[in-house]
C-alpha cells in the first residue's frame, strides 16, 4: 500500500520540521535534528504537523469522494476557519498567498480565480500538499494530469512558476510509482515534462529557471548549491537533493530538515517521497507512534488505498 507510506511520509516529515522551522544551517549543523522535538518555533508538542499535512490529507480525503475544485477549496476553508485535519485542534503557521486565497474564497471568490499569480507568490504552499493528486493521475493522460495539477495548485498559487514544480513533483510521484529504480523514475520525469512544457510553450524564461532539476542531475551538486527556502524552485531543488543523495527514509528527511530554512515543508515533501518509495515500513516506529492523530491518519491512508 504505496499510499500509506505517502501520508505518513508526509506527516512525518513535517513534525520533524516543525520545532526548526526558520532556523539556519549553520545552527542545524551545529545543533541537528535526529528524532522529534518538542515546542521550538511554534511552541507545540513532539508529533505535530503543520498546514503541510493538513492540506494534504485534506486533498486526499477529497479525492476519495471524487476531483472536485470546488469541494477541496470547501476543504481547505474547513481547515482554515473550524479546525478540520488540524493535529491538535488549532491552525498554525499558514503562508500569506495560502491565507490570502483562502479569505478570497471565504467571501465568495470561485477557487478557479482565488490564487495569488504574480512573480512574488510562488512560495511553496500548493507544493506541500499536491503530492496525493499523483495517485489520482497516475493513468490519465498527460494533457489531463498537467490541467489538474494546475487547477489543485491553482487554488491558491496560481502563478506559472509554482504550477511548473508541482508538475514536476506530481510527475516524479507517478514515476516513482511505475519505476523500481528513483534514479530512472527522475530522468523519465525531466524526459516529460521537458518536452511537454515546451509542447504547450510555456515561457523559456520559465523553464530556464527550473534548469538544475529539468537538464542537470540535482543530485551531484554540493549541498552548499542547494537552498533551503520557502521558494517554490528551492523547495523542491533541496527535496529532491535530499531525497536523491540518500537510500533510506530516515537519512533523506534528517538531511532535508538539516539544510535549514523552510523545514518543515522541505521535511514534508521529502518524506512524501521516501515514504512512497521505501514503504511505510521502512518510517521509524519511534516517529510514527509520537504522531498527533496517528490513528486518524492511518484510516485515511487505508481509505485512500483505493488507489494503490
Amino acid at each position: 500500500m504505496r499510499s500509506k507510506g505517502l501520508l505518513f511520509g508526509i506527516a512525518t516529515g513535517d513534525a520533524l520540521g516543525v520545532p526548526v522551522e526558520f532556523m539556519s544551517r549553520k545552527h542545524l549543523q551545529a545543533k541537528p535534528v535526529v528524532g522529534m522535538r518538542e515546542y521550538g518555533t511554534h511552541h507545540q508538542p513532539a508529533g505535530t504537523w503543520s498546514d503541510d499535512t493538513s492540506m494534504s490529507l485534506c486533498l486526499a480525503e477529497q479525492l476519495i469522494e471524487g476531483y472536485d475544485i470546488e469541494q477541496l477549496a470547501k476543504r481547505l476553508c474547513d481547515w482554515y476557519q473550524f479546525n478540520v485535519w488540524t493535529p491538535r485542534e488549532v491552525v498554525f503557521d499558514v503562508g500569506i498567498a495560502t491565507r490570502n486565497a483562502i479569505d478570497k474564497i471565504l467571501k465568495g471568490v470561485s477557487p478557479y480565480q482565488s490564487g495569488e499569480c504574480d512573480d512574488y507568490s510562488n512560495g511553496n504552499g500548493s507544493l506541500m500538499r499536491i503530492l496525493p493528486l499523483a495517485f489520482y493521475l497516475k493513468n490519465k493522460p498527460i494533457d489531463q494530469r498537467f490541467c489538474m495539477v494546475k487547477e489543485v495548485s491553482s487554488i491558491t498559487h496560481a502563478h506559472v512558476r509554482t504550477i511548473i514544480g508541482c508538475f514536476f513533483a506530481v510527475e516524479f510521484v507517478i514515476n516513482l510509482l511505475k519505476e523500481e529504480n528513483k534514479f530512472e523514475a527522475y530522468y523519465e520525469t525531466q524526459n516529460t515534462v521537458r518536452d511537454y512544457l515546451h509542447l504547450i510553450q510555456i515561457k523559456s524564461a520559465e523553464i530556464e529557471l527550473y534548469n538544475r532539476i529539468l537538464f542537470d542531475d540535482i543530485f551531484h551538486l554540493a549541498q552548499e548549491e542547494i537552498f533551503s527556502s520557502g521558494y517554490i524552485l528551492h523547495t523542491l531543488e533541496a527535496s529532491l537533493w535530499t531525497f536523491l543523495t540518500t537510500d533510506n527514509f530516515h537519512d533523506a528527511v534528517l538531511k532535508g530538515i538539516n539544510l535549514g530554512g523552510d523545514t518543515d515543508t522541505i521535511g514534508s515533501v521529502t518524506g512524501g517521497m521516501a515514504g512512497l518509495y521505501y514503504g511505510f515500513d521502512q518510517i521509524p516506529a519511534e516517529w510514527i507512534n509520537q504522531l498527533a492523530r496517528k490513528e486518524d491518519i492511518l484510516a485515511l491512508s487505508n481509505r485512500f488505498a483505493i488507489f494503490g
